[in-house]
């Protein structure tokens, strides 16, 4: 019998490394195949028209963060980039703050409403994603420009007499941004406030507990895996994002998306861009790993 099952249990795992073949050659291939090559870019010197030079080279990861002045020598920040850095992480971390703002209590919202009515709430959440991310980015571009609905609006009621400057505005990018990515973090949210018990709000309240008392100590620890989750999901594409800040910053709010673009496009510095693209990697890297360590520190409690 012994012999038996361990013959069973190694055609098991065998049947299942078979499996698992056509994924692992696809992410090796696909995913990690492009990976090491914008590594091995990073170490090489720019082409003069583009393109690189097979000469290694640690220049180009220098120049994520210092620069040498081309009169003086002098070493110095490189300031442009760490500008685009620190507007990124910034956006995204309001862009995350944001959607919680408004998705935590659309999630509650849908969750507690009869069984018959949540499909149809979640279907209106659901409907901005059939729709391609540059038709809503002028969706919002028409709704804040200086002839748009909302500047029109507040003219016609008086509460200002000329346009408000929101377009091409760090502003604009983070309107733009809340908006794309709010169902992100509706649904996580909802889907951890699907399978909360009610009755313990009901208990909550029993123990003479106020509204914020139940919100902060029974509702929001037990949805907590959501929230990490949804701020990821919100966090992680804010960081890369490229179109949002090209139309409604219009060049003048770059992203790192943005300059990553314009290392490989305009300024032909392909070695620089790669640096750059790895750079927005690790940084989600390490989203992810914060994601994962908070999400295990909750569960562990509760086996």
């Amino acid at each position: 019998m012994n012999a038996a099952a361990a013959l069973r249990a190694r055609n098991e795992r065998r049947t299942r490394f078979l499996l698992l073949t056509p994924a692992m050659v696809l992410l090796l291939f696909a995913a990690s195949g492009p990976l090491v090559i914008v590594l091995i870019y990073s170490f090489l010197t720019p082409g003069s028209y583009g393109g690189v030079e097979w000469n290694f080279s640690v220049q180009a990861w220098f120049n994520v963060v210092a620069k040498i002045d081309f009169f003086t020598d002098e070493l110095t920040f490189a300031d442009a980039h760490l500008s685009v850095f620190w507007r990124s992480f910034k956006l995204s971390v309001f862009t995350a703050i944001l959607t919680f703002v408004f998705g935590f209590p659309t999630a509650y919202f849908i969750a507690t409403r009869p069984k018959r009515s949540r499909d149809m709430w979640m279907l209106l959440i659901m409907i901005p994603f059939w729709t391609n991310l540059l038709i809503r980015t002028f969706a919002i571009m028409e709704l804040i420009r200086n002839e748009g609905t909302v500047n029109t609006i507040l003219m016609g009621v008086g509460i200002i007499d000329q346009p408000i400057q929101m377009l091409f505005t760090e502003f604009a990018v983070l309107i733009g941004m809340t908006y794309v990515y709010l169902p992100l973090m509706i649904l996580p949210i909802y889907a951890s406030m699907e399978r909360f018990d009610f009755n313990l709000v009901e208990a909550g309240y029993d123990l003479y507990a106020t509204r914020f008392q139940v919100l902060r100590r029974v509702i929001f620890p037990l949805v907590k895996p959501g929230v990490v989750a949804g701020s990821i999901l919100v966090f992680v594409p804010c960081l890369g994002a490229y179109v949002i800040p090209r139309v409604l910053g219009g060049g003048k709010q770059l992203m790192l998306g943005n300059l990553i673009e314009l290392q490989f496009g305009q300024l032909r510095n392909w070695p620089l861009g790669a640096a750059l693209s790895l750079t927005l990697l690790a940084v989600v890297m390490i989203a992810l790993i914060f994601y994962v360590r908070a999400v295990g520190q909750e569960e562990s409690p509760h086996g």
